[in-house]
């Protein structure tokens, strides 16, 4: 039973390599500036937000939610940063430090009035968005610089986050997804706490009866979904030297995108990490390789995003449905009764 519950995820996250590989291959044909190493590299600063953030996003929709609000605690943690450093006299890491801690608040929030209170997560994550995007309007007014600005002249020490190269090579961003990536891969597939999500998103009841807390559980997913999130603050931050109340904005459909295109259902109960960082990975690879290999505005780059995600919750409902099934096993068995006999 386990073998046959694990080979459509397999195939699936096979299926994400291909298409990669696909990727890779039309922009590479298209244009070889694409296959450059250090253009890819560099290329990461502008989707690694998207791959970090919808890693623990999956938690969430494997219990069967959704967060919308975490491109809005991204904007609220950059400001959070610029004004603590540079009005109210915090240390840079004392500032980072407090960012992260109001991201996780905001997440424990949305988390509380979603397991504890039954309101359904995408009516408390849409208001959150809103009412985070607020706070860090709100936040950004405390500050002697004028909003439209931003906030710089950051030290060079939390610059480096983002200008150091492992080996001279790789930026120190890519390290971080992959500790994050690690760390995400073996807290839901190596743990009991893993194994409590799943059992949340297949049967809160019956994972209630088991003695799991599962109102803790949910709540603990988006505290982990906010943090993630304060964490893509951060990065963003620091490449762009620059804090601002809108940081972040606009990345709520692909992070949606990659969790639904990585194999995880919107009904809860199914997904992994791995297939989450491939389809992150395939959809950066896609907004990076349009406009350079085939001049694609950037504005219209939302287009093939949104069709990708629209493809693939249809074609897993289709292919979930008993109907669709049935119906397509009929036209099989016809198929073979009416195929003429070899002579």
């Amino acid at each position: 039973m386990k073998l046959l519950k694990k080979r459509p995820t397999f195939n699936w996250n096979l299926f994400l390599i291909l298409l990669l590989a696909a990727e890779f291959l039309i922009f590479g044909s298209a244009n070889p500036k694409f296959l450059r190493p250090a253009l890819l590299l560099n290329s990461v600063n502008d989707f690694l937000s998207i791959c970090i953030i919808s890693l623990f996003v999956t938690f969430v929709m494997i219990t069967g939610g959704i967060d919308i609000q975490v491109a809005s605690i991204v904007g609220l943690t950059s400001i959070t940063i610029g004004v603590a450093w540079q009005d109210f006299g915090l240390s840079i890491w004392g500032a980072v430090l407090l960012a992260i801690l109001v991201a996780a608040l905001c997440g424990a929030l949305s988390g509380f009035f979603i397991a504890y209170c039954g309101v359904q997560a995408m009516v408390v994550t849409l208001g959150g968005s809103f009412l985070y995007t607020g706070l860090a309007l709100l936040v950004s007014t405390l500050s002697s610089t004028e909003a439209y600005q931003g906030i710089s002249g950051f030290p060079d020490s939390f610059k480096r986050i983002t200008q150091y190269k492992l080996f001279g090579v790789i930026p120190f961003q890519i390290v971080i997804f992959l500790i994050l990536f690690v760390f995400a891969y073996l807290l839901l597939h190596k743990t009991k706490y893993g194994r409590k999500v799943f059992l949340v998103g297949v049967n809160q009841q019956a994972a209630e009866y088991s003695g799991i807390n599962s109102r803790l559980v949910i709540m603990s997913t988006y505290v982990l979904s906010a943090i993630s999130a304060a964490i893509a603050g951060i990065i963003l931050t620091s490449y762009l030297g620059t804090a601002k109340s809108d940081l972040g904005s606009g990345l709520t459909m692909n992070i949606i995108t990659a969790v639904v295109l990585g194999g995880t259902l919107s009904t809860g109960g199914k997904g992994n990490i791995l297939g989450t960082a491939l389809a992150a990975l395939s959809i950066g690879i896609l907004r990076f390789g349009m406009p350079l290999c085939f001049k694609v505005n950037t504005q219209y780059l939302d287009i093939p995003i949104g069709v990708l995600l629209i493809v693939v919750v249809v074609g897993r409902s289709l292919a979930g449905n008993p109907a669709v099934i049935a119906k397509f096993a009929r036209l099989r068995g016809r198929s073979k009764k009416e195929a003429p006999a070899n002579p």
